[in-house]
């Protein structure tokens, strides 16, 4: 079923606004005639100049060789015949061994990982990457995600938490963490205002790097052509968190990374003010371990619970969506009653840069996941319509992809009370809101301070510092063993 809104665009509705029009570059035009794709030009000549030059723009930046092999996989989906992405045999895979962050009884000594990870810290040689292409639009905040103010007490945005971390980690270590952000088209200009204003939230601005994933068009779900958003653009949408292997080495990223000495590189998501991405237990577990990829989990306890799960199959690890999880296998239990599949993906990661830049001078981009989504788009009259059911396809790239052609693999279990309070949905949402990221983070300051000695009276919130606090060692240098808070407060802020 499909809703038309009041009619936003008319061609006879809409004055020329110049008297000037401009020609569309000859090669653009050449490529639309190849891809009979010239519908999309059908409101050019009521454009005003400006939009007609960012309508070229946009267009310039389109992957027309490319565009066939989106359009084959839309047709082949259309008739039934595409699996779903790489996954193996679920009938004969099985959840692989975890470590786990904190136990005393996993196959590498707890010490020894943490001591190494120090070390590695203290040498310099570990980089990170924020994925951050993400709106805001769906809390309510206009430009990118990371400008959504989570701090319980400091209202500091998800950018000021998690940029935080690591100043802190360069206060406790002595060198920092070259960090390279990525950002969409609809983030990058917000992000580097952003950095801008906020002097790149303490970090040293040589060692933040800002670089754009790719744009992917939506297709009509039955046609496969190109939509129209607005008279002068066409609908797009990011490529996906695995966009950031081509996009890095398109920009000159993973050389950028080695000229700073970096030797290993932790990735993360921009809506978890959680993440631990630099943990030294967890980096000590991928150094020791030999792994060129490693990745965190949290244990599953519901099969409906949307996270993808860590699976192993014939000693090949992969990352299964829940969407590709049938429900009878999801819901499937082992005797002692845990569930069979219950690494649940948190997309926190980290890679060996020798393994990345062997994979991104390999055989090219990773593959493309189909997602079947309602996108708004212009009909021949331009009139805007808004699709109550799924009408195009938008296409996205996963960096867990990356798993199976990885040498070896470590999965590292921790508690997501200690790193994950995903901000996914709107105020007032069953899970994943603003309100139970609050909650989370009072709780994990909370649990923090009481370890360090210090009491927080019933119904205060607290909240750590994020340049200030890494752990309890760093509570202890801001109050004195038997402080009891009794007002809101930022512990070490």
């Amino acid at each position: 079923m499909l809703i038309s809104e009041n009619r936003v665009f008319s061609i006879v509705d809409v004055p020329r606004t110049t008297t000037t029009s401009m020609q569309l570059p000859h090669h653009v035009s050449r490529q639309l005639e190849q891809a009979g794709q010239r519908h999309v030009l059908r409101f050019w000549d009521v454009l005003d100049e400006a939009d007609q030059a960012a309508f070229a723009a946009q267009l310039a930046t389109v992957d027309w060789h490319g565009l066939p092999e989106l359009q084959h996989l839309v047709a082949a989906r259309r008739s039934g015949g595409i699996p779903a992405t790489g996954l193996p045999d679920l009938d004969t895979a099985r959840t692989p061994p975890c470590l786990l962050i904190g136990s005393a009884q996993n196959s590498i000594a707890r010490a020894d990982a943490v001591r190494r990870g120090e070390e590695s810290l203290r040498a310099g040689s570990i980089g990170a990457i924020l994925v951050a292409g993400g709106q805001g639009s769906r809390l309510g905040c206009n430009g990118p995600k990371g400008l959504y103010q989570v701090g319980p007490v400091s209202r500091a945005s998800l950018f000021e938490l998690l940029l935080g971390k690591l100043v802190a980690v360069r206060q406790r270590f002595g060198r920092g963490v070259p960090l390279a952000i990525m950002t969409s088209s609809a983030t990058d200009a917000g992000t580097k205002e952003f950095l801008a204003a906020h002097r790149h939230c303490g970090l040293d601005p040589a060692q933040v790097l800002v670089f754009q994933q790719q744009d992917l068009p939506a297709l009509d779900d039955t046609t496969g052509n190109l939509l129209l958003e607005a008279p002068g653009r066409l609908a797009m949408a990011p490529d996906g968190h695995g966009g950031m292997l081509v996009a890095l080495a398109k920009c000159g990223g993973l050389d950028w990374f080695g000229r700073h000495g970096v030797e290993q590189i932790a990735t993360f998501q921009v809506d978890n003010p959680l993440a631990m991405p630099l943990n030294s237990e967890f980096l000590g577990y991928h150094l020791l371990s030999g792994a060129e990829f490693s990745t965190q989990v949290v244990r599953k306890r519901e099969p409906a619970e949307r996270v993808g799960v860590v699976v192993e199959a014939d000693g090949v690890h992969y990352v299964v969506e829940y969407s590709d999880l049938p429900a009878a296998l999801a819901a499937e239990r082992l005797p002692d009653g845990a569930l069979k599949f219950h690494a649940g993906s948190i997309a926190v990661h980290a890679f060996q840069k020798s393994f990345l830049d062997r994979v991104a001078a390999g055989s090219g981009a990773l593959p493309l996941h189909l997602a079947h989504k309602a996108v708004p788009f212009l009909d021949d009259a331009g009139t805007r319509v808004v699709p109550k059911t799924p009408n195009a396809i938008k296409f996205e790239r996963f960096i867990f992809d990356l798993m199976p052609v990885a040498n070896r693999v470590c999965v590292v279990e921790i508690d997501p009370a200690d790193g994950f309070a995903p901000l996914k949905n709107p105020p007032g949402a069953t899970a994943d809101a603003p309100e139970h990221v609050h909650v989370a983070l009072v709780d994990h300051a909370r649990r923090l301070l009481r370890r360090a000695g210090i009491s927080v009276a019933d119904g205060i919130d607290v909240e750590l510092s994020a340049k200030g606090i890494l752990d309890e060692d760093d509570i202890r240098r801001s109050l004195p063993a038997g402080t009891t808070i009794r007002e809101p407060l930022v512990v070490g802020g």
